[in-house]
């Protein structure tokens, strides 16, 4: 069994000299988790207790109901037999709230300038939370939408595997990026193939989102160097009441080049192209946070706006 939220000890920047042999087995030791498939486990989460089992990869996935915890952050616990307890934080998402942020990861908020071959294995040996750049602006964009919506939820989307996030999570620290849960999958083939589908994974859980909470409308935001215009438009024609807003970092031609092979954006299917007419939803691009931020919150607003108008005339006509 593993957690993934648990700090390790080289998610602290070290106050004397670097042993590189020692940050090297650190990132061996992040990759190659003992982890524990199949196992039976006990999760404790404020009044309630549920008993399941760890998938083949030794996580788990489980939906607690009636835990009586407040909205807000919190550690639950896990137990399995022969094993020490272990906690992972968890989020209670406010009731209340109608907003809420999925954000892409490598090159939304994370400069990588790496082919996307040898982006796994830089994220899990590359331990330095110095060696990782962040997309300038992007956590200034983050922190503007969220001071009109202080609780609103800030989830981050990625095809990375569950073993990076101690890592990505002190690069989050570091850049001051809004704390949110993790979105990752784990590697290995499927009942379909040797590899997972970075696509697919990306879809489940924006779907999954929108059912779990269907009170709030998400800003997405992504980059143009892989499939985040595509799987977005998608979602946005799927849950058009669900979406506020989608704001896409557009990648160099030097980062395309690495992202896919072509100085170009990847294809974008015609409906997004011409985003309003098709599901009313807005698409902002720009190079960087700063650029999104000189029109996405004027969008945000308006689409506030929209929203509240519709839910007065849904009050009138009731």
């Amino acid at each position: 069994m593993s957690d993934p939220e648990t700090p390790v000890d080289d998610d602290v920047t070290p106050v004397g000299p670097i042993n590189l042999a020692a940050e090297a087995q650190r990132g061996w030791r992040s990759f190659f988790t003992a982890q524990v498939g199949f196992l039976p486990v006990v999760v404790r989460a404020g009044g309630q207790e549920v008993r399941t089992t760890t998938d083949r990869g030794g996580y788990i996935d489980v939906m607690v109901r009636h835990h009586g915890l407040p909205p807000g952050w919190h550690e639950v616990t896990i137990e399995a037999r022969a094993a020490e307890p272990v906690t992972a934080r968890v989020l209670v998402v406010d009731p209340e709230v109608r907003a809420g942020i999925v954000s892409d990861i490598d090159d939304t908020i994370m400069v990588t300038m790496l082919p996307r071959a040898l982006l796994a294995a830089w994220n899990t040996f590359v331990r330095h939370t110095s060696a990782r750049n962040a997309v300038p602006g992007m956590s200034e964009l983050y922190h503007t939408v969220l001071a009109d919506h202080p609780a609103a939820p800030v989830f981050y989307l990625s095809t990375g595997a569950w073993n990076v996030v101690p890592t990505l999570r002190a690069f989050m620290r570091k850049h001051r990026f809004p704390d949110g849960p993790m979105l990752m999958t784990d590697w290995g083939p499927t009942n379909t193939g040797l590899f997972r589908s970075g696509i697919e994974h990306k879809r489940t859980q924006l779907r999954n989102l929108m059912i779990t909470f269907p009170h709030i409308r998400w800003l997405l935001v992504g980059d143009d160097g892989q499939h985040d215009p595509m799987i977005y438009d998608e979602v946005a024609r799927e849950h058009p009441r669900h979406v506020a807003a989608i704001a896409i970092r557009e990648l160099s031609p030097a980062e395309q080049v690495l992202s896919h092979g072509t100085t170009e954006a990847i294809e974008e299917p015609n409906p997004l192209r011409n985003a309003n007419a098709e599901h009313g939803v807005p698409t902002v691009k720009g190079k960087d946070g700063f650029a999104l931020a000189e029109s996405l919150p004027d969008v945000l607003v308006a689409r506030r706006q929209e929203r509240l108008a519709e839910e007065a005339a849904r009050s009138d006509g009731s």
